[in-house]
């Protein structure tokens, strides 16, 4: 299919969503330009920037695959493999029950496909066992803000609000590498001296806050939760506090001030390690640039670092609270927000893939939630099965007595992304059937006894949603190998095979108006929107809630109140207990995981760029030099990183940017050096996320490096 013009798109990685167009007949020719956006201002990072060439990789997958008796992958039509995933889904549910299948989404997916995939899963499988890897990313930050403000969009205001901020806090990201086009709108707080990040190290965003930019604060990894209750107490201790917003605004202040009378200063310091002085430095800018005291304005903006916790939802809603404490949400210029990771992270868990949710971000035990999810469906109310189990569990049932015999994984690469992997890689194996759709054969797809190649960004139609709930336009610049297929159809193929009573459309603007029609009244209302308007707004895309076709769509919310029964927000008390694993005598160091700026998310993509590639072949050990002499590392030498949950090797690189009792790795990469086998798997109690950030390991030297 010949394009002469170029093809205005986004980018397939980060939910920041830079705008790009494409130019070129074909793929081997595709060009990337950027595109002036909002968000990016034409700025791309080397992702972005190369992100065509993954798309003529030489190991592309243009043929189903099944595994033989041998356990090799041969080619098969599309017919015979089809056929053999709803006969054995047939056969399976027969003998063990509806929930005897699961389906494991990802938060990469349009949002056409993520509410697909919800709606194949409960009125085609009737399972309740369908989670994403959503679960990885926002799960405690949803929860906590859900609880306290009572909507969740992960920035409820536009990026560029940034810009005027007085000061940012800024904990457990670091933008400068994950998402660079961004930091363009945290100049304005660094020329005024306004910039805090949190983080165990000095990482590339940290380093912003130099030459009098503002300040880094390197706690203890685990006590991020201590620093923001030390703030809060800090805020009240002073006076600090917009009494007459928490007055008119929230309830439950009282209860959250006397939880934080014992987090004085002092105290926090013996915890967190954060000088008492630093911390009273930090409430007090704050403070001063807030609204109330004459301010140019605040933000608090949290990330994965302290949300991937078992203690993550508590850590969001104590900067929550910090945030309300100080009159920010809700007010021009200030607020509270979750820097979202994953392309569609935000519209992936508003329409379906969840456990516990159906489209619109309505519950899923909601009875006026599913009476109206059900007449768009086509279906009985009671057919739709309830809440299923959140991923980490989910994942440790497969295989096992009364769990699920059959997974379909669409967009996540387990095998490298989720916590404790080799017991999931372990999980994968017992299955009676594992299916995989996907482009490239990643260690997820070779575990697979089907692979079905499916279509990428440049060869689809559909929508996204960026970290602000801005819906956007992703749109088809070239056509897909032959061969290869949309995973609207083979869920509409699988359909038609297994309730061909219920009806999948495989043209996304179709599937669009059904999911505008299905998300009408949630708090994720897209029902005011379509393919049509949003091409015919091409620049920048709506803000839902959209509730109408005439509607502006809502940049800004809580501006007028907060969608709770009584419109206030609720500040919600917490405490700080720790980290699942502390450190002990056989293991005395804290694992710190993260990410780095060539590669993303498990690398199946980046890793098969020959340019990001060269800029990071292969994982890493980083440690300071004075935890490295004490182990008698040198830089270079190959390390062994040792948990309760096995062992794996890599190559040690001293950073004096680092704290001392730390080292980090990042997660990018399979095999023996895939982090993520030796991660904790225990979970947040509320939002069921693991702790995938700080666990205790033991590292010796395996090896020491020729000189």
């Amino acid at each position: 299919m010949s394009r002469p013009d170029p093809t205005n798109t986004h980018c397939p990685y980060c939910a920041l969503q830079c705008a790009m167009s494409l130019a070129g007949d074909d793929v081997s020719e595709l060009e990337v330009k950027g595109r002036d956006f909002p968000t990016n201002n034409g700025g791309m990072c080397q992702k972005g920037w190369t992100s065509a060439a993954v798309l003529s990789t030489p190991d592309r997958i243009t043929s189903p695959l099944i595994k033989d008796a041998d356990g090799e992958l041969r080619s098969a039509s599309w017919g015979a493999a089809l056929d053999l995933v709803a006969a054995q889904i047939r056969v399976t549910q027969e003998k063990y029950g509806e929930d005897s299948v699961a389906v494991f989404g990802g938060g990469g997916l349009t949002n056409e496909k993520a509410y697909a995939l919800g709606k194949f899963a409960r009125t085609v499988l009737r399972t309740p066992n369908i989670d994403y890897n959503g679960r990885f990313c926002m799960a405690s930050a949803a929860a906590a803000v859900n609880r306290s403000l009572g909507i969740d969009r992960g920035l409820p205001f536009p990026l560029t609000d940034l810009g005027g901020a007085q000061a940012i806090l800024l904990l457990g990201s670091n933008v400068a590498e994950t998402m660079p086009p961004s930091l363009r709108h945290f100049a304005g707080a660094r020329e005024r001296g306004g910039l805090v990040v949190v983080d165990p190290r000095r990482s590339a965003t940290a380093a912003l806050t130099e030459d009098g930019a503002g300040m880094h604060l390197q706690p203890v990894p685990g006590t991020d939760l201590v620093v923001l209750l030390a703030l809060l107490h800090i805020v009240w201790a002073e006076n600090l506090a917009d009494r007459d917003y928490l007055s008119d605004r929230t309830s439950g202040a009282g209860d959250v001030r006397r939880s934080v009378a014992t987090w004085w200063p002092e105290r926090a310091e013996q915890v967190c390690g954060i000088a008492a002085d630093e911390l009273r430095q930090v409430a007090r800018a704050l403070a001063a640039a807030s609204a109330s005291r004459g301010g140019t304005g605040a933000y608090i903006l949290t990330g994965r670092g302290v949300e991937q916790s078992t203690q993550g939802t508590a850590t969001v809603t104590a900067a929550i609270n910090l945030a309300l404490a100080l009159g920010l949400p809700g007010r021009q210029g200030s607020g509270y927000g979750a820097i979202t990771g994953q392309g569609n992270g935000q519209g992936g868990r508003e329409h379906g893939q969840k456990s516990d949710q159906l489209p619109g971000y309505r519950k899923i035990d909601d009875p006026l939630a599913r009476a109206h999810v059900a007449k768009v469906w086509g279906v009985d109310p009671a057919s739709i099965p309830g809440p299923g189990k959140p991923a980490v569990q989910l994942l440790q049932d497969l295989g096992t007595s009364g769990g699920p015999k059959i997974l379909m994984v669409h967009g996540s690469n387990l095998a490298v992304s989720a916590p404790n992997a080799g017991n999931v890689i372990d999980r994968l194996r017992s299955l009676d059937m594992l299916v995989v759709c996907d482009f490239v054969p990643s260690e997820t797809a070779l575990l697979a006894d089907v692979v079905l190649p499916v279509t990428q960004w440049a060869e689809e139609e559909g929508t996204m949603t960026s970290l602000e709930g801005r819906v956007i336009r992703r749109r088809k610049a070239l056509d897909p190998p032959e061969g290869v297929r949309s995973e609207l159809e083979v869920l509409a193929e699988l359909a038609a095979r297994l309730a061909p009573s219920v009806s999948f459309d495989t043209d996304p603007s179709v599937v669009f108006d059904e999911l505008a029609r299905a998300s009408a009244g949630g708090p994720a209302d897209y029902s005011g929107l379509s393919h049509e308007r949003l091409d015919s707004e091409p620049v920048s895309g709506y803000y839902w809630p959209v509730p109408r076709p005439d509607h502006p769509g809502t940049p800004r919310l809580f501006q007028d109140g907060f969608p709770t029964t009584d419109g206030k927000a609720r500040m919600v008390a917490v405490d700080h207990v720790g980290p699942n694993e502390d450190l002990r005598a056989d293991a005395p160091i804290y694992l710190l995981t993260g990410r780095v700026l060539s590669h993303y998310q498990s690398g199946a993509q980046t890793r098969r760029i020959s340019e990001l590639n060269r800029a990071e072949p292969a994982p890493y050990v980083e440690m300071h030099p004075l935890l490295a002499i004490r182990l008698g590392v040198d830089d270079g030498d190959a390390v062994r990183l040792t948990t309760s949950r096995g062992s794996i090797e890599a190559v040690a690189r001293w950073n004096d940017k680092i704290r001392p009792d730390s080292v980090f790795m990042p997660f990018h990469w399979g095999g023996s050096g895939s982090v993520n086998q030796i991660t904790n798997d225990a979970t947040d109690p509320i939002s069921g996320m693991p702790e995938f950030k700080v666990c205790a390991v033991d590292v010796q030297c395996l090896a020491k490096v020729s000189r």
